[in-house]
């Protein structure tokens, strides 16, 4: 039984080696019959090489466009705003409100454009297109403006026109901008009648309309004007410098004219300070000319009531009291009031 055994066994070995063998043999037969028929057909190589390249490189492409999409993902656009202003238009005081021409600039490494943009503090009225490239935008464009007018100093008043430009849907976490240098300016000759031009500048401010919400990059392109010195003095004071010659001219004067003259004087210094504060909206403050006005009075009055201790005094014959009222009227009122003046004028500068 052993023997039977073990000789079934060799043979089943036996066979199962010729079977190796011959598994081997048809593989090498295989791929000896590929190597000569590629050696005779050489395109069948290039035609496994080209299908291979066909499905691996779209792949590589589509893993390559990932890397710089995922980098975009973390990193904001940068949109890099030039403003260069061409001509300011009629700047009404009353309103707050004035006109601009400039030309936008818009360069950037991702597409940009107007539409992604908008003039926070304005209303575009036209718009034309100069330059259209994937990476750079150009426009000219005609806008109503508004500002908000500082009156403190008035009519000596600065103010600052602005134009602020802000992405309409990006925060700063999606979109940055930064002031295009090279395209930002105005023009030499630039400026609005009865203003004088003094300086710009241009800068980058964050912007959040939320307490949670994430802050808007807002570009901002300040133009600083003040209200030109000659035509201040001539509309402003000489009418107000003249009133003051007279009265301070009736300090002299002992009789019942000083009283008359005084009481005109007062009239017409309460017309023509309602007269120039009509150019001006009401403000909740105390404006230059407001106070000017006010030391106006106080010295018309001053002398008014001088010449109401005068007229009193000759009515009565008493010369004495009327000598007193006089000089201190003299020595008094004139210069206290030129005092007052020169500290207000001070105040400009400091």
């Amino acid at each position: 039984m052993n023997l039977y055994t073990s000789f079934t066994l060799s043979l089943l070995q036996e066979d199962d080696n010729i079977h190796d063998r011959f598994e081997a043999t048809g593989e090498r037969r295989a791929q000896s019959r590929f190597i000569s028929e590629t050696r005779r057909s050489p395109w069948i190589l290039i035609a496994i090489i080209f299908a291979v390249l066909l499905v691996a490189l779209p792949t590589a492409v589509m893993a390559a466009a990932e890397v710089p999409a995922l980098q975009n993902s973390t990193r904001p656009q940068i949109v890099e705003t030039g403003v260069y202003v061409m001509d300011l238009q009629s700047f009404n005081v009353a309103d707050g409100t004035f006109g601009v021409n400039f030309y936008l600039t818009l360069a950037s490494d991702s597409p940009v454009s107007l539409t992604d943009l908008e003039i926070v503090n304005g209303r575009v009225t036209s718009v034309d297109a100069l330059l259209d490239t994937p990476d750079e935008k150009s426009y000219r464009i005609f806008a109503a403006m508004t500002a908000d007018p500082d009156l403190h100093q008035y009519p000596f008043d600065r103010h600052t026109l602005s134009i602020e430009i802000e992405p309409k849907l990006h925060d700063e976490r999606t979109m940055m901008l930064v002031v295009h240098r090279n395209s930002t300016g105005h023009e030499p000759d630039i400026g609005i009648p009865g203003w004088q031009m003094s300086r710009e500048d241009s800068r980058i401010i964050s912007r959040s309309y939320g307490k949670d919400e994430a802050p808007y990059s807002r570009a901002v392109f300040s133009y600083h004007i003040r209200r030109d010195s000659t035509s201040t003095l001539l509309k402003f004071f000489l009418p107000i410098l003249l009133l003051l010659v007279v009265t301070f001219f009736s300090l002299a004067m002992k009789g019942s004219s000083r009283l008359g003259l005084g009481a005109s004087m007062l009239i017409v210094a309460v017309f023509i300070h309602w007269r120039i504060s009509d150019s001006i909206p009401l403000v909740a403050y105390a404006t230059f000319l407001d106070v000017f006005m006010v030391i106006t009075y106080t010295t018309i009055v001053m002398v008014l009531i001088s010449g109401i201790l005068i007229q009193k005094f000759t009515e009565s014959g008493d010369n004495c009291r009327v000598e007193q009222v006089s000089r201190w009227s003299l020595r008094t009122i004139l210069p206290l009031s030129i005092t007052l003046y020169f500290l207000l004028f001070l105040s400009l500068l400091l």
